[in-house]
């Protein structure tokens, strides 16, 4: 079910708007005044806010400054100003489309479809991004267990993909040897383990092509662990 927020003055109007989103199965939370919406917005999990402009209290523009504090989610301004200035104005502080009144109903769901599309498209790449690091011919993606090197795939076991992982994910800082080794091999570390881990990062090393003696990537700070330059 996909929630959206309705908040006009005009009584009708917003009644107009919620007739139409409900004929596409939307779930409308309707309001016809802004302070009360800023009561209720966290549990009402909102995807997409249609805000009318000129409305006492608390302008649009105000609300839709208040909203981009804490959400993402989509927001169409509604109103009867039509000079430019509104509409730079409103996508400035954060709006995402702009519809001047008088306006035909099956445009606005058309807009709304449009703005629920990009969202989710973009929701779900952030999310992506979680799971993926790209940097310094560097690829890899921890959903896949891909990893790129130079724009080829290398072929890294699970032991040496999950090294390359965690250092790619601490890339910048120095990665102590017993939180490597905690990390890939989830046991506790002793002192011989250091041996185990030098082995498969010299096998990293050799897949990578990177010097021993000249480290590009895979640093070895001694008597401390290893680093990967940003």
């Amino acid at each position: 079910m996909v929630n959206i927020l309705v908040v006009d003055d005009e009584k009708e109007i917003a009644d107009l708007i919620e007739i139409y989103l409900k004929n596409e199965d939307y779930k409308i939370f309707k309001y016809y005044s802004s302070p009360n919406v800023l009561n209720d917005i966290d549990n009402l999990n909102i995807d997409l806010a249609i805000l009318d402009i000129m409305m006492p209290e608390l302008d649009g523009f105000s609300l839709c400054k208040e909203i981009r504090e804490k959400y993402t989610f989509p927001i169409i301004f509604l109103t009867a100003k039509v000079e430019d200035i509104d509409k730079i104005s409103g996508l400035t502080i954060g709006a995402d489309d702009y519809i001047t009144k008088p306006f035909q109903p099956l445009e606005l769901i058309a807009r709304v479809k449009a703005q629920l599309r990009r969202y989710k498209k973009y929701d779900r790449n952030q999310n992506n991004d979680e799971n993926l690091i790209d940097f310094r011919n560097i690829r890899i993606n921890n959903n896949t267990h891909e990893f790129y090197f130079n724009e080829e795939q290398l072929n890294l076991t699970p032991i040496e993909f999950s090294i390359m992982w965690y250092l790619c994910l601490n890339r910048g800082n120095v990665v102590k040897t017993e939180d490597l080794f905690t990390y890939v091999w989830k046991e506790k570390y002793y002192d011989n383990d250091n041996n185990t881990i030098m082995v498969h990062i010299r096998h990293l090393r050799e897949k990578m092509k990177d010097n021993s003696k000249h480290q590009k990537y895979i640093k070895t700070i001694w008597g401390v662990g290893y680093k990967i330059e940003k």
